[in-house]
């Protein structure tokens, strides 16, 4: 198990400026602190500052703004299974964002991951979790594998009862693979309403029906469906629908549709709407995403929950 320490065992920061030191059974396996701290692997740059030794100059966008870019050890890769989504590659500067699901952040070139949270702390460990609605973002890697958890699956209960919520520190998923996730991503949460997940399986399959009919057809008011799924997923679920619907315009994305196909199969307006959705729930744009979208064969194993 985790435990977040200071100095000596206790609370409290360090004389490098790390507020905290995660350790496992004595070893230190994650630290929080400030962000524009101190650098723990020793190469120079402060946390959230950029740092030329590091960039690559064949990168696209190295040195600039948010860019997609090529993974060094093969394309980067992107995947939809039952109750989950996954990125394995590299990533560039993100804006910060909140999503509608569980993230679990791997590290995989490098021996840490870090991300920073809205109270301008940067947690870096093997393997952290995002727990849903966090505003946060990516701090640039060479690689990480990212997964989505959707917080109705099985799945998500694990990491509900593993991880503190907001941003946490999670050494014991640092080994987790699409293998893992899969069978829970396709079975519902335990303690789910049926009425909420009557009506969540409605907005699965039609994402446009209005909240209100779609409420007096579970037998619940607007208000009361709202609340139910704040209190057991964790999220609005207008927020939900959203990242349903933007999971289904990746779909189409990496089928090979173009951003206006994609934005109505989707269920957006058009792809300008499909724009401001990907960056709010994930703080990357669609053209940051094409190539590992395009450069893999999108896996969608959709079953029956």
């Amino acid at each position: 198990m985790a435990v977040r320490a200071g100095p000596g065992g206790g609370p409290g920061p360090r004389a490098d400026g790390c507020a905290y030191r995660w350790t496992v059974d004595g070893q230190v396996c994650g630290e929080e602190c400030p962000v524009g701290g101190p650098d723990p692997d020793g190469r120079g740059a402060p946390f959230g500052r950029p740092d030329p030794a590091r960039a690559d100059p064949a990168r696209p966008g190295a040195g600039g703004g948010p860019t997609a870019v090529a993974a060094g050890a093969g394309a980067p890769r992107f995947a939809v299974g039952p109750g989950y989504a996954l990125y394995q590659g590299p990533l560039a500067d993100s804006a910060f964002h909140r999503h509608a699901a569980f993230q679990v952040a791997v590290a995989a070139a490098a021996r840490t991951v870090a991300i920073d949270d809205d109270a301008g702390r940067r947690h870096r460990g093997p393997a952290l979790v995002v727990a849903p609605m966090v505003r946060h973002r990516m701090a640039p890697t060479r690689e990480v594998l990212t997964f989505y958890v959707d917080p109705h699956c099985a799945f998500a209960d694990r990491l509900r009862a593993g991880c503190a919520p907001g941003v946490a520190v999670a050494p014991q998923w640092q080994g987790l693979t699409e293998r893992d996730v899969r069978p829970g991503g396709g079975l519902p949460a335990t303690g789910l309403d049926p009425r909420l997940r009557a009506a969540m399986a409605a907005l699965a399959a039609d994402g446009r029906e209005p909240l209100e009919g779609l409420a007096a057809r579970v037998g619940l008011s607007p208000q009361r469906l709202r609340a139910l799924a704040r209190r057991q997923l964790g999220v609005p679920l207008a927020r939900w629908r959203s990242w349903q619907r933007l999971s289904r315009a990746a779909l189409a994305l990496g089928e090979g549709c173009s951003l206006a196909q994609a934005a109505l199969a989707g269920g957006f307006a058009d792809q300008a709407h499909l724009t401001r959705w990907m960056r709010e729930l994930t703080g990357l744009t669609p053209s940051q995403v094409l190539p590992a979208l395009r450069g893999t064969a999108v896996q969608a194993a959709r079953r029956a929950v």
